[in-house]
């Protein structure tokens, strides 16, 4: 199973499926700078992606929260079985297209799909799409230009958990982050969302590599 529609009532989201699935505004912005110092330190050692990083620490934390594996859809409750973390490619021809790469718990397979799969859909100028198959979470990286924060657009039309962020600040030692994450309100209350990104900056300061 990958994807099946479920019957609210017999989750713990019932109650939030009644209020919000019909709210004109649904949506919440959470905003929080992390310590991303661990993160820089691997990309300048290894060589690795710092967004590559980023992402799966992202995955990482999303997976031990069990609110990312249902997603309302249209005016349906469908649950998931798996994750996948949204990356958005600048692509050869000028413009830009989403690529959808499936979470890894192994750091080692997840940065070897996310360059394969960015590296595609660079080239082809085509987007890579797992809604089908993934709970899909939303990043934009704006890597270029340092934020205080940013919140998305709603159009009712993408309920899936965005998450956005600029460039990150020196500060004396440490590099830190600010992060805006937007999520439905059916799909997840503050005290769990703000759990995701207390459990976001753990796994960013426990990564090894």
């Amino acid at each position: 199973m990958t994807m099946r529609e479920i019957d609210p009532q017999t989750t713990k989201r019932a109650e939030a499926f009644a209020l919000w699935m019909n709210a004109p505004m649904p949506m919440i912005t959470l905003l929080k700078t992390l310590d991303v110092t661990n993160l820089a330190a691997l990309h300048r050692r290894r060589g690795w992606k710092f967004n590559m990083l980023l992402c799966w620490c992202i995955g990482k934390a999303a997976s031990q929260t069990e609110e990312f594996y249902l997603l309302p859809v249209g005016k349906k409750l469908m649950q998931y079985s798996r994750l996948a973390i949204s990356i958005v490619v600048a692509a050869k021809d000028g413009g830009i297209s989403t690529c959808d790469v499936p979470f890894s718990d192994d750091l080692q397979q997840f940065n070897r799909d996310y360059l394969h799969l960015t590296g595609q859909v660079h080239d082809t100028c085509v987007p890579h799409d797992l809604s089908e198959e993934c709970m899909v979470i939303g990043t934009s990286a704006l890597a270029q230009y340092e934020l205080d924060g940013a919140v998305n657009i709603y159009a009712g039309l993408y309920n899936n958990p965005f998450l956005i962020w600029g460039k990150y600040k020196r500060r004396s030692m440490k590099a830190e982050l600010a992060m805006s994450f937007q999520f439905h309100h059916t799909q997840l209350d503050g005290i769990p969302a703000a759990g995701f990104l207390a459990r976001l900056q753990k796994e960013i300061n426990q990564l090894k590599g």
